[in-house]
């Protein structure tokens, strides 16, 4: 069972994912050539309290925390629970693959952020502005991301699901993040799902880190994750890394 699994009495929003019973992937096409896509579909996956997916480029994150935001019915470009914002269709046909086992009692609230689409998300919500939105478009991009954070959103319980939320934050941004995030799973009823290269975020205490790469997805201890490991040996020893790109 993966780490931060809660009690009966406050269940997750989505305790497990698999593949639905009248679905028919074709296995050898994308994205269910995708290693770890298959063996989610082959398999299922078991969500925690608080999960993060780490993995190179094309390693299938995002294409699994996007089917799976869309299974709970979050729009593809992101937004709330049976939200409407959408500008170009380009997602996957995996989230009509899916099936979500959602916990008895668990609230059905979400908020899907993804780092490529929130100019998007940030017009749509200029055009239709919540009592005590800030104007995200006069903030940098990472201060939007944070000031969304902060908005009333994220508070409670529900699923909050993540792709690649580093992008434009800097170290202590990054740092900043991990605490909103740590604070975000201390309601009960919430549950929060990551997309992430960063290790900054990886290390957020408590977290089922899956790692992702060409034989599919497996648990990770933080020190294990490939991410780290390089970025460690970047810092030591940089000449190592770079006199393979630039002599």
């Amino acid at each position: 069972m993966p780490r931060g699994q809660p009690d009966v009495l406050h269940p997750l929003p989505v305790r497990r994912v698999r593949m639905a019973s009248d679905a028919e992937p074709v296995r050898d096409t994308w994205p269910a050539s995708i290693p770890a896509v298959r063996q989610v579909l082959d398999r299922g996956l078991d969500l925690g309290k608080l999960t993060i997916l780490v993995g190179e480029n094309g390693s299938g994150k995002s294409t699994l925390i996007e089917a799976i935001a869309m299974a709970y019915g979050l729009p593809g470009e992101g937004g709330s629970t049976g939200a409407m914002h959408k500008t170009y269709a380009s997602e996957s046909p995996l989230h009509d693959w899916l099936t979500l086992e959602r916990g008895a009692g668990a609230s059905k609230w979400g908020y899907f952020l993804r780092a490529e689409t929130t100019h998007g998300l940030f017009t749509y919500l200029h055009n239709n502005p919540g009592p005590v939105d800030p104007e995200f478009h006069a903030l940098s991009h990472g201060e939007s991301f944070l000031a969304m954070l902060g908005t009333r959103r994220f508070r409670g319980d529900g699923f909050f699901v993540m792709d690649e939320p580093e992008a434009g934050l800097s170290f202590s941004a990054q740092l900043a993040l991990v605490g909103t995030l740590k604070a975000l799973t201390s309601d009960p009823g919430s549950q929060v799902l990551i997309a992430t290269h960063s290790p900054v975020l990886a290390s957020i205490p408590g977290a089922h880190i899956l790692q992702l790469d060409e034989n599919g997805l497996r648990p990770s201890a933080w020190a294990e994750l490939e991410s780290v490991i390089n970025y460690t040996s970047f810092l030591k020893e940089p000449r190592r890394y770079l006199r393979h790109v630039v002599d």
